[in-house]
């Protein structure tokens, strides 16, 4: 590890991404179609949304690599929860889990402090928007607990086991 990197910042979001992946790979597919309601996406499209959004971000705004070892390889493109037609299995996103984890993880390692305050530019309906490596980061990083926290309420509500993002694993 870098000794500057900041990774040490982000000490469990490895362990977390980790839960939410445990929690879906092995789902029925109609446990993965379980939803709030009809205007409510399924889990495996919170699961699909929540992998693809690393790779806009970090591929698509800020040019990270990677983005090709995934299942979007196009980061600006459409992703899996842009097709409810085609719901993704469990082993389909515990794969895209796994590999979006690795871009992520990538920049945590090798970005430093020094470092995240570079900024990007993205374009939404014509206005430029500037962002920060660590403000990107922070919305991962909150993004990943939000929807992760929407999965483990449906799963929850359904007498699955819920995800426990928190819980210390025994050394």
């Amino acid at each position: 590890m870098n000794e500057r990197s900041i990774a040490t910042v982000y000490p469990d979001w490895s362990q977390y991404a980790g839960r939410i992946r445990d929690a879906v790979k092995d789902l029925t597919t109609e446990q993965l179609a379980i939803s709030a309601g009809p205007e409510h996406a399924p889990i495996w499209a919170l699961a699909g949304h929540l992998v693809g959004n690393r790779v806009y971000w970090l591929c698509g705004v800020f040019g990270e690599p990677g983005a090709e070892r995934t299942p979007f390889p196009d980061p600006t493109g459409k992703h899996w929860d842009d097709d409810l037609a085609h719901p993704r299995s469990g082993a389909e996103l515990a794969a895209a889990f796994d590999a979006t984890w690795a871009i992520v993880a990538d920049c945590l390692e090798r970005w430093s402090v020094d470092e995240l305050e570079q900024t990007a530019t993205r374009v939404v309906n014509g206005a430029g928007q500037v962002h920060t490596r660590a403000s990107v980061l922070n919305r991962l990083f909150s993004h990943d607990a939000f929807h992760g926290g929407e999965i483990s309420q449906l799963l929850g509500l359904h007498g699955l086991p819920p995800i426990d993002l928190w819980r210390r694993t025994p050394a």
